[in-house]
């Protein structure tokens, strides 16, 4: 995801995976699976998100409970809007992008217009 690190994308990436709030230990748990993690290191990731915004956190037994401010699609929809706005020209890009999209994918944003012309 843009705007993040690897260990922050990984930390993300278990948040948007879980059914509900997950603390330090919990998320550490989960990526010494295919990684060898200090718990300081990833509390400080998971500070870091949560000081950028990209996670909620709330007191819960002497621990922070931590869950994403918002779903995997809706900060990619933000991430590439940003990415848009900083272009110099999302006209151009669009254009761009939307020589590169699948039958499927235009489909979706045919869809998807469509239901934004109707509100």
């Amino acid at each position: 995801m843009q705007g993040l690190g690897d260990l922050e994308g990984a930390v993300m990436d278990v948040l948007w995976r879980a059914y509900g709030p997950m603390s330090v230990r919990e998320v550490l748990s989960e990526l010494n699976t295919t990684r060898d993690l200090a718990y300081t290191t990833v509390m400080t990731v998971m500070d870091n998100l949560h000081r950028k915004g990209w996670v909620e956190r709330e007191m819960h037994n002497r621990a922070y409970q931590y869950t994403p401010a918002e779903g995997r699609e809706e900060a990619a929809a933000r991430t590439l809007r940003e990415l848009l706005d900083a272009s110099g020209s999302p006209q151009a890009v669009l254009l761009h992008f939307a020589k590169s999209v699948s039958e499927d994918e235009s489909a979706a944003l045919r869809r998807g217009l469509r239901r934004r012309s109707k509100q």
